[in-house]
């Protein structure tokens, strides 16, 4: 039974029958890789429009605990001399500590050090001693009580103490990281909303959500590092400031 031939079809054989080349017309193409060229140009109308925008966000609070770096030092003429000076004035600064009501847990020692301590004249070098010292990180709690456990330690170790930092905190920083967080997801959010309204949309689902990024601003009291604990006549006065927690996101919302 002869296949019936449609218009495009006979055209196509006269060419042939004729030697001359065949052209399809792109009507006839009826197939592509992904459907129908109806079906790919309703889909692409169907597509929403979408508006990415950032978000920045922080939240301040108050420090609850204080960092206070402290260590002492001893120069002798020879290395067990200097340890044991080292040792006495690590041992009375420990136990000053303790007399303030600070725990063994929020004690550590950070450092231990012993080395040579030389003169230098005319080009030339000469061994003068040794030096050992000692660092230690003391977790207060009640913050108030800061400036007179400094007091205290000076009082205990004399010139050989050393206080090196104080650094108020959040024992805890999650929950204000946490705020921080919501409020770059709030403010990406009115600035979609706001793109949407000028461009004569309503905001639509959001899409995707990435974080940029998160900070974490302490705090620093104006103790210089180094410097010789001895002197000081009363509780140090310090001021803890407040801390600031800051996050950016990145957002995609449709628009309808």
């Amino acid at each position: 039974m002869p296949v019936p031939r449609t218009p495009v079809t006979a055209i196509a054989v006269t060419l042939l029958a004729l030697g001359l080349p065949t052209v399809v017309a792109p009507a006839a193409v009826a197939v592509t890789a992904g459907g129908t060229a109806p079906a790919l140009a309703a889909r692409a109308a169907a597509a929403p429009a979408t508006v990415t925008v950032t978000g920045d966000g922080s939240a301040v609070g108050d420090p609850d605990i204080a960092l206070v770096g402290a260590g002492v030092e001893a120069t002798a003429k020879t290395t067990q001399a200097a340890l044991n000076a080292q040792n006495k004035a690590a041992a009375a600064l420990l136990k000053a500590v303790r007399a303030q009501g600070i725990a063994d847990k929020d004690v550590r020692t950070e450092s231990v050090s012993l080395s040579p301590v030389y003169d230098y004249q005319d080009g030339e070098s000469t061994l003068k001693g040794y030096q050992a010292a000692q660092s230690f990180t003391i977790k207060v709690r009640a913050l108030d009580t800061t400036g007179a456990l400094l007091k205290a330690i000076t009082d205990a170790t004399g010139n050989a103490g050393r206080i090196n930092s104080v650094v108020f905190d959040l024992d805890d920083r999650r929950p204000l990281q946490a705020r921080a967080r919501k409020a770059a997801h709030d403010d990406a959010h009115a600035k979609a909303a706001q793109y949407a309204r000028l461009s004569g949309h309503h905001l639509g689902r959001l899409v995707s959500l990435s974080e940029g990024g998160t900070g974490y601003v302490l705090p620093m009291p104006p103790v210089s590092a180094d410097a010789p604990a001895g002197g000081v006549g009363g509780p140090v006065p310090l001021a803890p400031g407040e801390i600031r927690a800051t996050a950016s996101v990145t957002a995609v919302y449709e628009l309808d």
